[in-house]
């Protein structure tokens, strides 16, 4: 038998099972219909379970399988008697038995997984008409590739060799795949916005999505756009402004993923950059469209599911040439030749480079030069949006070039000072 705890903590352990309890409860207190637990009965549960935890420590260990197993006959019989055709489901009496186990958990000092369960179970629970709906809009091919995804995670991922190959020693097969399934990560993000809130959103959303997405893309169909909607172009000018800002946000979270050392060298130059097109994106919102009824442009954001395991394997064939071509310009001209391949790189794709520069950083490249590097990427890729702005319509011109010219000087300004 083991010896109680002090009475402080004994009261301690059960007020946190009793606060994760009625946390549980509110939730399905709101959403009672028919079912057998709300706040009440859920915090008695969770104590029951601190109850049942600390008697099995007090060597009758027969107590807690077998508290739990009635407390399961009551949700059976709760289920099987008191359910109805308006709650078929058994959600409420699953989550009984989490509680139970969640109170268990507090008594065994685990209070911090208890506590980060519990939250997960009540957002689980309060997002089931959000869940339900994205369910309804999810087809056959996007299952396909979330199984496919499913496929490059967990079974490619493992079996590939963790060491260098080829030509100046710098492929690794495990570090390619594991930057793939990064990006196409991040992809999903916004892929999941649109599926929950919709391709028909207003042009600041489909900006806001776009730059999770990919920006240069979204700059093509806007400024193609703004020909036929040119009383929207404003509108347009904004979306492409703030996914073209979003867009240095995107790099830095690439860098701090894979190297963070890297990613607080980049901390102030991305955020000056990325500052100017946020203030770009504040003035086009007050003083362009706010109060002209000009602000509620609509514009559908045509994106493909980012899991295609083609799209994979061709964004990591593009990773390993970028890096081997980064590794031997370094090699053979230096700084120069690393720069170069920067702009030439940024030009298409700013996320190839900017983790093929932030791995060699952890290798045979320079601190700074890496920095540089990547800064000049994302401002070749900005000055290529800038060209593609300038082929739209005057009214999205006007409004678009002069904010992309002050990202790429406040980008030069940041470049030098770095």
């Amino acid at each position: 038998m083991n010896q109680l705890p002090e009475m402080q903590v004994l009261f301690h352990r059960f007020a946190i099972a009793l606060a994760l309890g009625l946390f549980i409860g509110f939730e399905r207190e709101m959403e009672k219909t028919g079912t057998f637990a709300g706040i009440r009965t859920f915090p008695l549960i969770s104590m029951l379970g601190c109850m049942a935890a600390l008697l099995h420590d007090q060597s009758v260990t027969w107590a807690f399988p077998v508290i739990l197993l009635i407390l399961a006959a009551f949700v059976l019989a709760a289920y099987f008697f008191i359910g109805s055709a308006a709650s078929p489901g058994i959600t409420t009496e699953i989550t009984s038995l989490l509680a139970f186990l969640f109170g268990a958990l507090v008594w065994w000092q685990m209070p911090g997984l208890a506590a980060a369960l519990a939250v997960v179970t009540v957002l689980l629970l309060a997002s089931k008409k959000p869940l339900e709906n994205l369910a309804h809009k999810i087809g056959q091919s996007d299952l396909n590739a979330g199984l496919q995804f499913a496929v490059i995670t967990l079974v490619i991922l493992p079996v590939l060799p963790d060491r260098t190959f080829g030509p100046l020693d710098v492929i690794n097969f495990h570090d390619i795949w594991l930057f793939v399934i990064l990006i196409a990560g991040l992809n999903l993000i916004g892929y999941i916005l649109i599926k929950i809130l919709g391709s028909h959103q207003g042009i600041g959303l489909s900006g806001l999505l776009g730059g999770i997405g990919s920006s240069t893309a979204l700059t093509v169909s806007f400024s193609r756009r703004s020909k036929a909607e040119e009383h929207l172009g404003a509108d347009f000018a904004f979306g492409i402004v703030l996914a073209s800002s979003i867009m240095f946000i995107r790099v830095l979270v690439l860098v701090f993923s894979i190297n963070p050392h890297l990613g607080t060298r980049l901390i102030a130059p991305i955020a000056v950059t990325a500052m100017a097109g946020f203030l770009g994106c504040a003035y086009l919102w007050f003083f362009r469209l706010k109060g002209t009824g000009e602000g509620d442009g609509k514009a559908a954001l045509e994106i493909s599911n980012p899991l295609e395991l083609w799209q994979a394997i061709k964004f990591g064939i593009l990773f390993g040439v970028i890096i081997v071509i980064a590794r031997a310009a370094e090699f053979f001209f230096g700084t120069a030749g690393v720069y170069a391949s920067s702009v030439l790189t940024g030009l298409t794709d700013v996320d190839a480079i900017t983790l093929s520069l932030s791995k060699l950083e952890q290798g045979s490249l320079v601190s700074t030069v890496a920095a540089h590097g990547i800064i000049l990427a994302t401002l070749a890729n900005t000055g290529v949006k800038t060209l593609i702005s300038a082929t739209g319509a005057p009214s999205l011109r006007r409004q678009a070039i002069p904010v992309f010219a002050a990202m790429l000087g406040a980008g030069i300004l940041a470049l030098l000072v770095l």
